[in-house]
């Protein structure tokens, strides 16, 4: 690449090669898309890409079997400079007003594709995403929420399922259960893992250091025990200051055979329990929240409440 403002000169002295970048300043594109956009044929549009993006004017990046091109962002001061006196020439000019207005036409069709297939596909969509990507697509977002640094305690981890999501987005996991077999199944499932350490131990006295947690979860597991409050005070002893836990579980229900069928011991829990047993565990700006029903769950409602641990 030359650095010299001759050079630069040279570059932008084809009128063609300004308005590919009054275009590319904006969008962008593919060289089938400028072709179109300049009423050009390939080969013209592709030997002026290459000499600007030579010069340093354009920068291009693969997507897929396509190479999509862009003004670079970052021009140094000279090259800047160099472009805005050339802009203010070629941007009024008539033939550039007609290249963005083709050019409006083709990205019209990019999105005029796009609507065609939600129109022909909204019916499958979901099941189509699901096939493509997992039943839990819109979730995996929010693993971005987690810090890299962070040590997280999956408690209650039961086969392991939430530590292997989990367990790539953060530095360490603790996942703790009182049933060995149920860790048989996660040290199967998590073997491997280098950052996450299982431990057997009771929810009511976790086997985990006070105030070693930046974020503890305990997902679908209160129903279980026989002193739901007790486990959630220990939860919130083993959070750092500042740091949260999560709670998910089932809201108040009408299934009593989940005695037998679930071996629950619990019909769910109410907004102002849990509030209140989070509270006394020294959590608070609690916030409590039903979950959306999933298509097709034969199961009670779920709630999601979680609460920052004081003293931060």
């Amino acid at each position: 690449m030359s650095n010299s403002i001759v050079a630069r000169l040279q570059s932008l002295a084809d009128t063609t090669r300004g308005r590919l970048l009054l275009l590319l300043e904006q969008h962008e594109v593919t060289v089938g898309e400028l072709c179109e956009a300049l009423a050009l044929p390939q080969s013209t549009v592709s030997r002026h890409l290459k000499l600007l993006a030579d010069e340093g004017w354009v920068a291009l990046r693969p997507d897929g079997a396509s190479r999509l091109y862009r003004m670079v962002v970052e021009l140094d001061p000279s090259a800047r400079q160099l472009w805005q006196v050339v802009r203010e020439q070629v941007g009024d000019a008539p033939a550039a007003r007609r290249d963005r207005e083709r050019l409006r036409g083709v990205l019209a069709g990019r999105r005029a594709r796009s609507d065609e297939f939600f129109r022909t596909a909204a019916g499958s969509w979901d099941r189509l995403r699901t096939d493509l990507f997992g039943a839990r697509t819109e979730l995996l977002p929010l693993l971005g929420l987690l810090e890299p640094e962070w040590t997280v305690g999956d408690l209650g981890c039961g086969t392991g399922q939430l530590t292997q999501l989990l367990a790539g987005s953060v530095r360490q996991i603790i996942a703790v259960d009182a049933s060995e077999a149920m860790l048989q199944s996660a040290r199967v499932r998590l073997n491997g893992l280098a950052n996450v350490e299982v431990r057997q131990g009771e929810l009511e006295r976790l086997p985990i250091e006070s105030g070693q947690l930046d974020l503890g979860f305990l997902v679908l597991v209160l129903p279980y025990l026989p002193d739901p409050r007790a486990a959630l005070a220990d939860a919130a002893r083993v959070i750092k200051p500042g740091g949260r836990l999560l709670v998910a579980d089932l809201m108040p229900h009408e299934h009593d055979d989940y005695r037998q069928t679930m071996g629950h011991l619990w019909q769910g829990f109410a907004e102002d329990q849990v509030r209140a047993w989070m509270g006394e565990a020294g959590l608070g700006e609690v916030r409590y929240r039903p979950a959306p029903l999933e298509p097709g769950a034969k199961g009670p409602m779920l709630f999601a409440a979680v609460g920052r641990r004081r003293g931060a």
